[in-house]
Order: structure tokens, then C-alpha cells, then sequence
């Protein structure tokens, strides 16, 4: 049977009539392969299809799938996994501006394809593959190198040919390679730190500055005979003054100057809480021995913690005698290999991302929530799904939609449909009086109020504590986020953040501000910024915003 376009050899030749209510059917055209095309006019918006993927762990591809006709049509996934979109997915051809965009969905394990323009019947549907990938001409053809980048703008759906149905290529048709560097090798061999694609922001030591140490306020006595230190050590102890609020801290302060000897008794108010919501509070006096005939004590202030480097220990023993703790965790560790490779596809996600969003006639912001890094077989998974979300201000006309909140938000809703909030019991409350005998006696109220039930056993986030929503999680941006958002990852107690594009005017993550090195934050994360010219910034020219806009 011939198709009725057969006869126009330049034109595309016909196809079957596929199943789908979209309008679309799947041609071939010479010198370009094949793709999909409209068989009517199909309006802007229009959801051309939701293909489901398959998916390939990653050695079962290097070790099989790979040597297969699959390798013309499989692409990158997140969790270093190689996907094959099924129905239309693997079929859209390449165009810049593209009039479909595209959407990852990992948890459903499919991608949306949405028309951006109208189409016209007999127009060809294509998607943006992104910027600076080096395209291979197929049967050995010189063609130049096109600059296209590693994230192909499907969200690393790379390795993507167009073929005939046999998977033997058109003339001319190119294939796409990714290329993530850090691929291959042993995953546990240590990357030099000049050798990553991106700058790590050494932490900025703690109270290094006289103004920055942070204080409270202790009670201390001077002790005028220092006979009577060794009664006052021992009755310390049997009064209970031994707290770990005062732990950090020496108990004696002798001053050379003026031959003084000052003893710490407690602290004069609580220690400063976690949540800036709660203020400290005072704490009463505690009662001297009688005996001893020693002066009122007073107020004064100390170190509200221990010294982390020998510059804040001499530092702070200019306040009150401290102790030196230094933490190591604060050092700059060395990455891997595969460390190295996870961060880089999780970033190529978020160009991504932002590539399909400005198709969408979005702002070029994109943020990813990657799956937690594993070390080895060991480690808890946690979470083992990725989230990625975009700007939307400009389609939902709202101020604070930025891609930050926004992929905060798609992991809320995704923890709060698994672990549903618990059952609520409801408790009476009483009356002003239920005495019978009572001359002011009302009947009982039966006004009642929510109370939430204990957590159960089957939400172990409530169980373990862990409520905050990015603990020991790393988010990775296409622009540096504003304060707004840097404080709503800062809140969500996330580890690292990873961001491409400096904001120098808005930036809270090293720009205008460093929000969690500032004093009085609750929550320190590490900040990293990607190297613009390591192959995965996609194009500068449409990821760019205006410095004054707050990412």
C-alpha cells in the first residue's frame, strides 16, 4: 500500500495513523528522519502526550542496553539511570525556538509535552534540545561541530538519533552526545578541588571578629580570698550549677592586671533559642553560702559557646575564660568521582528545567531537588524521588511563585500525600463552672477544639523528628536565590545549595548578603557556584535575567 504523499519525494512521507487524540502522526522527511507533524490545527496549550518512560539502571545500559538499536532513543534520567520515552516521546526533532516544551515528571516516571504555539496542519512538532552538544553526523559525514549543550534541553535526554524504523539513519541526521565528564572511572577516586565544575565557598570561620561573638548573660561573684575557691567549686556542684548551658565555659576568671579572681556561678537568663520567635528568658540569682561572706554577685556577659578556631578563643577569653572545640565538620571535604557526576546531571536537570520554562513564556529560573548522594550500599536512601520546578510569576501574575518556593511546595505536597496528617481528636472545654452547688453554675460547653493526635507509627517523620522538609538534601539553581528564597531554604534546613548564576544585586547565597553566615540565623548549608564555561550552562544568552530581578 502506498501513502498518499509517496509521490512528493521532497516532502514527508506518510506514515501510519497512530493512536492519539492529539492530531499528530509520525512522518519521515529526507535528509532529516523521522518526526512528528500535525494533522490538523492544534491550539497553543494542547497536551500532545504524557509519555511513560523505561527505565534502565545504569549498568544494566553499560552492559547490555547500549550495544542494542535502544541506543539511538534512550536518554539520561535522574539517579544516573537511562530512560526510553515511549509513544511520541523519542520522536520530536530539534528546533530553536521549538513550538512544544516539555516537562519531566520523575515520581510518575513519564513527560508532558505541551504545545508552546498554535500549530498549523502539516507543521512539524519539535522540542529545544538545548545548547552547546556536539552533534556526530551519522555514516561518517563532515558536518561542524554545533554547539549545543550537554543538557539537551530534555533534561538530559541525550543519545537521541533520528532513524527509520529499522534504526538505520537518514543521511544527515545527527546524533546527540552528552557529555558529562565526570562519567566513567572509578566513583570513589577523589576529584582535585581546581578540577570540579564548581566553587565551593570556604565557610567563613565563626566569631573571628570581636563584634560577631555572640554573648549571654551569666551570674558571677567576685571572690575576694581565694582560700575560699575549693568551697565554692564543691558547692557549686551541690547546689546543681553544673549545666550544660555553662559547659563551654571555664569557672574561674583571674584578671593579672588587677590581681582579681571572679567565679562563673549560671547563666542569668536561658540560651539562646533555635526559633527567633522564642526570647530568652531570666533566670533568678542562685543563693550564696552565707559562711563565705562574699559580695552580691552580678551580671556579666560570656560566650554564649565554645571557640571553634585559636582566633576566636583568644578572642572570647578576652570576655570570659572559653574552651577550644574546634569542629571539623566546617572543612572543606574532598569530593568523588561520583559525587562529581551526580552533582553534574542534577544540575543539567535544573538548565533544563528553565530551558522548557521559557518556552512557556516563563522566567529562564529553574531549581532541583536532587536524590540525596550515595555513598555506598550502607548509606540511607531517604528519599529516593527528584523534584524540579520553574518560575511561574508571570503565568500565575503572583510575586512570590519563584522556582525555589515552587520546588519546596512540590516536595511538601509529595510528603503530605504520604504521611497524611495524623487524626484529629477533639477535647471539650469546660464551662466556667460545672459545681452544681456553684451560684454562677453554667451547663458544661461543648465547644471543642482540635487536638492533634500522637504521632504514629506509620509516619516516621514525626517519629524521628524530622520535620523540616531539606534536611540532608542538596538543591541546585540556575540563578543564585533571592533572600526571600534563600531564607525559605535556611527555614527548610537544606545542606547544600549549588546555584550557576550569580544575582548580584538579589543573591542571599553570597551576592548582596550570605544569609547563613549571618549572625543570629539558626541553620548554616554549604553554597557552591557552578562554572558558567563547564559545558552545562546551556545558553547564556536565554538563561540570563536582569540583575535587579529577585531569583
Amino acid at each position: 500500500m502506498v501513502s498518499s504523499t509517496s509521490s512528493l519525494p521532497s516532502g514527508p512521507r506518510g506514515g501510519p495513523k497512530h493512536l492519539n487524540s492529539s492530531g499528530c502522526i509520525i512522518k519521515s522527511v529526507p535528509g532529516r528522519g523521522r518526526g512528528v507533524y500535525a494533522e490538523r490545527f492544534i491550539p497553543r496549550g494542547t497536551v500532545i502526550e504524557i509519555s511513560p518512560v523505561l527505565l534502565f539502571q545504569k549498568d544494566e545500559y553499560e552492559n547490555y542496553g547500549k550495544h542494542t538499536v535502544l541506543d539511538h532513543y534512550t536518554f539520561v534520567w535522574p539517579e544516573n539511570r537511562m530512560a526510553l520515552a515511549l509513544g511520541l516521546g523519542s520522536l520530536f526533532n530539534h528546533a530553536d525556538p521549538p513550538n512544544v516544551s516539555f516537562s519531566l515528571d520523575p515520581p510518575t516516571e513519564s513527560i508532558k509535552y505541551t504545545t508552546v504555539h498554535d500549530i498549523q496542519p502539516g507543521q512539524e512538532l519539535c522540542i529545544f534540545y538545548g545548547h552547546k552538544i556536539w552533534f556526530t553526523p551519522s555514516e561518517g559525514m563532515n558536518t561542524p561541530e554545533r554547539p549545543v549543550t550537554p543538557e539537551d534541553g530534555w533534561g538530559g535526554l541525550g543519545l537521541i538519533e533520528a532513524a527509520d524504523t529499522m534504526g538505520v539513519a537518514e543521511e544527515g541526521v545527527m546524533e546527540a552526545v552528552p557529555r558529562n565528564p565526570y562519567e566513567g572511572g572509578d566513583p570513589d577516586d577523589t576529584i582535585n578541588e581546581e578540577d570540579l565544575p564548581f566553587t565551593r565557598f570556604k565557610p567563613i570561620p565563626e566569631e573571628e571578629a570581636l563584634e560577631s561573638i555572640r554573648t549571654v548573660e551569666a551570674w558571677v561573684v567576685d571572690v575576694p580570698d581565694p582560700k575560699h575557691l575549693g568551697p565554692l567549686i564543691k558547692w557549686i556542684k551541690q547546689a546543681k550549677l553544673e549545666s550544660p548551658d555553662v559547659a563551654h565555659l571555664k569557672r574561674i576568671r583571674k584578671d593579672l592586671t588587677t590581681k582579681s579572681t571572679t567565679l562563673l556561678l549560671s547563666l542569668a537568663s536561658t540560651p539562646p533559642s533555635d526559633s527567633p520567635s522564642v526570647a530568652s528568658a531570666p533566670l533568678e540569682r542562685p543563693p550564696l553560702p552565707d559562711h563565705l561572706d562574699l559580695p552580691e554577685p552580678y551580671r556579666a556577659a560570656v560566650p554564649a559557646s565554645s571557640a571553634l578556631t585559636t582566633l576566636s578563643l583568644e578572642l572570647k577569653n578576652t570576655i570570659w575564660p572559653t574552651m577550644f572545640t574546634p569542629k571539623r565538620k566546617d572543612e572543606i571535604e574532598p569530593w568523588t568521582r561520583g559525587q562529581a557526576r551526580w552533582a553534574w546531571d542534577a544540575m543539567r536537570a535544573a538548565v533544563a528545567e528553565a530551558h522548557s520554562a521559557t518556552a512557556l513564556g516563563e522566567k529562564p529560573i529553574a531549581a532541583h531537588i536532587a536524590v540525596s548522594y550515595k555513598h555506598s550500599d550502607d548509606d540511607l536512601e531517604g528519599e529516593s524521588i527528584s523534584f524540579t520546578a520553574h518560575d511561574t510569576r508571570t503565568s500565575t501574575a503572583h510575586p512570590l511563585r519563584h522556582a525555589a518556593i515552587n520546588v519546596i511546595r512540590k516536595l511538601a505536597d509529595y510528603q503530605a500525600s504520604k504521611y497524611p496528617a495524623a487524626p484529629k481528636s477533639y477535647l471539650p472545654i469546660p464551662g466556667p463552672s460545672s459545681d452544681p452547688a456553684s451560684p454562677t453554675s453554667t451547663p458544661p460547653s461543648t465547644t471543642v477544639t482540635p487536638a492533634l493526635a500522637e504521632p504514629t507509627q506509620a509516619d516516621p517523620l514525626a517519629q524521628n523528628g524530622t520535620h523540616y522538609l531539606l534536611t540532608n538534601q542538596t538543591v541546585f539553581l540556575t540563578h543564585e536565590p533571592c533572600i526571600m528564597c534563600s531564607m525559605a531554604l535556611l527555614h527548610s534546613r537544606v545542606k547544600e545549595v549549588f546555584y550557576l548564576y550569580p544575582m548580584p544585586k538579589t543573591g542571599g547565597c553570597g551576592s548582596l548578603t550570605c544569609l547563613p553566615q549571618l549572625k543570629g540565623v539558626n541553620h548554616r548549608f554549604g553554597i557552591a557556584r557552578w562554572d558558567a564555561g563547564s559545558g552545562v550552562g546551556g545558553d547564556e544568552g536565554v538563561l540570563r535575567v536582569g540583575e535587579e530581578i529577585d531569583a
